[in-house]
């Protein structure tokens, strides 16, 4: 007998979780699939960003950034700590941790907001005039009914052809955070978000690490200036990163993988390493959702087709996250998700695609919102721009981390703020306020007349801001 439900969500990331708990507290009766396992074979909410993504990264990312701090910037403190080792062992079981208390929250959240979960495998059996039917299959085989369901399914790492991930020699960015060692050599196919925080943890624990990225470029989709500032510093830290190559075959073997490419210069080279990770993108999750058992469409690249307000063709059924187009991130999965849970409850959700934060948490750490200055170029769009180093940010100089900038691009006529962009010390976080700013129409005026507290990192921003009209005032 099938239980009957006002909204089932299939997925619990980012967008799904996110999506069943906004639902809920419009006063939906909720049921949330997922099928994430933890070590022990119970549910593991919270999707490829908690379990194998974004949280356990930063973890990592964490742990070998003190290691790194230990070995490297101590001293010039005044802190000696003799010979500093790392204990992978325990840092994994850290990360684990992590993920777990990340995990137990959303249970806990579900709990609060009485949405019934179910563990298993969520796929369309058909429609009816109750409503959309979900088959869960699981430890516990259940049928559930509803007049709205939410597939908020993700993503999965995308596979070299002819190279398929064994997770032990060739890595996603599952395997890579699972690694039991720090390997001698590390290579890594793709030089975005996940390759350089990867390579950036590794080669902080001793690793040597050789980044290859197909495109001329080094992060093509970044604002230039801010790439090449970053850039400068991971050649500084020993990050190799060769760009414009072609790889050709890959073998594994049992002592590792030789990867051979060409590269910019045409020459054909071999790279012997103990570990590969492969970062070239992801594919969205729609296999084993049996999508034509209710007549969902699905574009070239297997991703559930929505419009603006994430509706699919089939009415009752919507889709947010990775599952769709946009950028993939959980953040505009969430925003997602809690748009389409107010739509369903006749409010109009909001999702402004052009100030969604985007962030790399390398260090320096990496951030923008908007549009990059070579983008304005094409669209022809006349604008000012205005940068201010972190060099000649007091915080910074007391942090011992002054590399990078903070840029504006404002709108030549209207001073409108057309894009932010930040390479240095905790940009993730400074990118809110100009997502704020963004958000609201502000101008670059705006940001510069707004009191800063002093001494902050945040006052880069402002100055930033005031080198828009030419006028900073510490540089």
């Amino acid at each position: 007998m099938s239980k009957q439900f006002d909204v089932i969500v299939i997925g619990g990331g980012p967008g799904g979780y996110i999506a069943a708990i906004r639902a809920a507290q419009l006063g939906f009766q909720v049921a949330c699939v997922d099928e994430w396992k933890n070590a022990t074979g119970g549910p593991a909410l919270g999707g490829t960003c908690t379990n194998v993504g974004c949280i356990p990264s930063k973890a990592l990312l964490q742990s070998s950034e003190h290691f790194d701090h230990a070995n490297h910037h101590f001293a010039e403190h005044g802190i000696s700590v003799g010979n500093v080792e790392m204990d992978v062992g325990q840092m994994l079981a850290r990360k684990d941790t992590v993920v777990k208390q990340n995990n137990d929250g959303i249970q806990y959240l579900f709990k609060k907001n009485k949405i019934a979960f179910f563990h298993g495998r969520g796929a369309f059996v058909g429609s009816s005039d109750t409503g959309h039917t979900v088959q869960v299959s699981g430890a516990a085989e259940e049928t559930l009914t509803a007049k709205h369901v939410i597939v908020a399914t993700g993503s999965s790492a995308r596979a070299l052809p002819g190279t398929p991930f064994d997770e032990v020699n060739v890595l996603s960015n599952d395997g890579a955070l699972r690694l039991g060692a720090v390997p001698k050599r590390l290579a890594l196919i793709g030089s975005g978000v996940i390759g350089l925080e990867m390579g950036s943890v590794w080669r902080r624990l001793g690793a040597d690490v050789t980044i290859l990225e197909g495109l001329p470029t080094f992060l093509g989709a970044v604002d230039q200036q801010i790439a090449k500032e970053a850039k400068k510093a991971f050649d500084k830290q020993g990050l190799t990163i060769e760009l414009g190559v072609q790889v050709g075959d890959i073998k594994v073997g049992k002592k590792g993988v030789a990867v051979a490419y060409t590269n910019a210069k045409g020459e054909a080279v071999v790279l012997d390493a103990d570990k590969l990770i492969v970062s070239i993108g992801r594919v969205s999750n729609t296999t084993g959702l049996n999508t034509a058992a209710v007549g969902l469409a699905l574009d070239e690249r297997g991703a559930i087709v929505v419009d603006g307000d994430c509706k699919t063709n089939v009415s009752g059924i919507w889709a947010v996250g990775d599952v769709v187009r946009g950028p993939m991130l959980a953040h505009k999965a969430e925003e997602e998700g809690v748009a389409v849970a107010e739509r369903i409850a006749g409010q109009h959700g909001h999702v402004n695609f052009n100030t969604i934060p985007w962030v790399i948490y390398t260090s320096p750490e990496i951030a923008w919102v908007g549009r990059t200055e070579q983008q304005l170029k094409a669209d022809g769009v006349a604008y000012k721009a205005g940068t201010f180093p972190f060099l000649a940010n007091g915080r910074a100089r007391a942090l011992g981390d002054t590399t990078g900038m903070v840029k504006f691009l404002a709108d030549a006529a209207t001073d409108e703020i057309l894009g932010v962009h930040m390479v240095g010390p905790m940009a993730s976080e400074l990118i809110a306020e100009a997502v704020v700013a963004m958000e609201f129409k502000a101008s670059a005026e705006d940001i510069a007349r707004i009191c800063h507290a002093h001494p902050s990192l945040s006052e880069a921003t402002k100055e930033a801001a005031l080198a828009v009209d030419k006028r900073t005032l510490n540089f």
